[in-house]
């Protein structure tokens, strides 16, 4: 009697490809004088990019602080 042999693999599935690693946000608080330069942008009446990158900070982070300071930003023709 013949024995039938079972092959087993092992196969996974593997790809060249890695994954990039996830970029971690950096949070930074607002200093005094931040907020203070901020407000002489807003008086200005400074486009809200050229605000963005003096300050370092993304659009978002302009406006939503200008909404919790009160003040106006940006949309002004």
């Amino acid at each position: 009697m013949a024995r039938k042999s079972k092959k087993t693999t092992n196969a996974k599935k593997t790809t060249n490809a890695t994954k990039a690693p996830k970029r971690r946000t950096k949070r930074v608080e607002w200093t005094a004088a931040q907020e203070k330069e901020l407000r002489g942008h807003s008086k200005q009446k400074t486009p809200v990019t050229k605000i963005s990158r003096a300050m370092k900070r993304t659009v978002g982070a302009l406006r939503q602080k200008a909404r919790t300071l009160g003040i106006p930003l940006g949309h002004r023709r």
